[in-house]
């Protein structure tokens, strides 16, 4: 499923979840919290350690890259000002080449982009993992019925994500 279905049907069961709530809540009085993930997957210690984690598993790519990166630009700026002074076939010849350093460039960058999106969702999945577990005792500590953890708006008063950051910071 992509993203924007998932988003979609989080939204129609938070929808419908609410209208139970608040038929149900003439009946009684509930405890409703709400957690931001975004700013758990940017304060929580665990997170900027996957963060660090992730900066160091890939920095020596990255540094690679740019140096291509630079090589690319070098070549085709020697290119630029060599090239009306060069015979044709010389000419053609550099920018074949040029042409296959731009496309091993090019695929080098996706393939880099897509591990670092793979290892960071792997990641952050075991951040959230974490939060879900730390939740859930909160929520079984001080008797929540339910919480959110994405939403349009939340009132500060049923936020609870500093008690989250908290736990997972000990």
């Amino acid at each position: 499923m992509n993203f924007a279905l998932k988003k979609i049907i989080k939204l129609s069961v938070s929808c419908l979840l609410i209208a139970g709530v608040q038929l149900s809540a003439y009946a009684q009085e509930l405890k409703v919290g709400f957690v931001s993930t975004e700013r758990i997957f940017r304060d929580a210690a665990p997170a900027k350690a996957a963060t660090a984690k992730l900066e160091l598993e890939f920095s020596k790519r990255e540094k690679d890259l740019q140096e291509l990166a630079n090589r690319l630009k070098a070549t085709a700026e020697k290119l630029d000002k060599d090239g009306p002074v060069l015979a044709d076939a010389e000419r053609s010849k550099r920018q074949r080449e040029l042409a296959e350093m731009d496309k091993d460039f090019q695929r080098r960058q996706r393939e880099f982009r897509e591990d670092l999106n793979q290892r960071r969702n792997e990641e952050l999945a075991v951040v959230l993992e974490r939060a879900n577990k730390v939740i859930k005792q909160i929520a079984e500590a001080e008797k929540y019925d339910i919480i959110f953890q994405e939403a349009v708006y939340a009132s500060p008063r049923i936020d609870i994500t500093e008690k989250v950051l908290k736990a997972l910071n000990k």
